[in-house]
């Protein structure tokens, strides 16, 4: 699975910190959804959506094999 997190953060101005505030997650839980070390759960991932008014579809990719 890849993600557009880092890249919709940098086009709305936020850092790692924001964002986890946001999402009432942990910088270093934002850090990691990042770099793909970790999989945010459905809850997550929505809240990410929305504070970027998007699909969870178009920001968390699954490529073939990923399930």
């Amino acid at each position: 699975m890849r993600n557009r997190l880092k890249e919709l953060r940098a086009r709305h101005g936020l850092n790692q910190t924001e964002l986890a505030k946001l999402a009432k997650i942990s910088r270093q839980t934002v850090s990691q959804i990042e770099r793909v070390e970790y999989i945010p759960s459905l809850i997550i991932a929505a809240r990410i959506a929305k504070i970027f008014n998007e699909s969870i579809e178009d920001i968390f990719i699954f490529e073939e094999g990923d399930y």
